[in-house]
C-alpha cells in the first residue's frame, strides 16, 4: 500500500501543474474557436502548454507505475489534453484518500 502522505504529495504537485497548465489552455481555445485574436501569444504559449502536458502525463504514469491509483489517471489525463482529466483525477483520488481511514 503506497504511503498516503506521499500520494497527497504528488497529487498537489500534480494540481499545481494543472492549474497552471489550464490557464495556458484557455487562451489558447478561445483562440482556435475565433473567439480572441491568438496571432500574437500561440507561439509561446503553445509550446508551455505542450510542456505542461508532457508533465501532466509523466506525473500521472509515475503514479500509476508506483501504484499509487490506476492507469485511467495518465488515460483521462491523455485524452482530455491533460489539465481537465488531470483535475478530475486529482478530486476522486481525494475523495478516496478521505474515505479510506473510515473504512479502515
Amino acid at each position: 500500500m503506497p504511503d498516503v502522505a506521499r500520494t497527497r504529495r504528488l497529487l498537489n504537485v500534480i494540481a499545481v501543474v494543472a492549474l497552471l497548465d489550464f490557464l495556458l489552455l484557455i487562451p489558447l481555445v478561445l483562440g482556435a474557436v475565433g473567439a480572441i485574436d491568438s496571432d500574437s501569444f500561440v507561439g509561446i504559449l503553445g509550446p508551455i502548454h505542450g510542456v505542461g502536458y508532457l508533465a501532466l502525463l509523466y506525473l500521472t504514469a509515475k503514479g500509476a507505475g508506483e501504484r499509487r491509483w490506476g492507469w485511467w489517471f495518465p488515460a483521462i489525463t491523455l485524452v482530455t489534453a491533460g489539465p481537465p482529466g488531470s483535475l478530475i483525477g486529482d478530486v476522486l483520488l481525494r475523495r478516496q484518500l478521505d474515505a479510506a481511514p473510515a473504512d479502515a
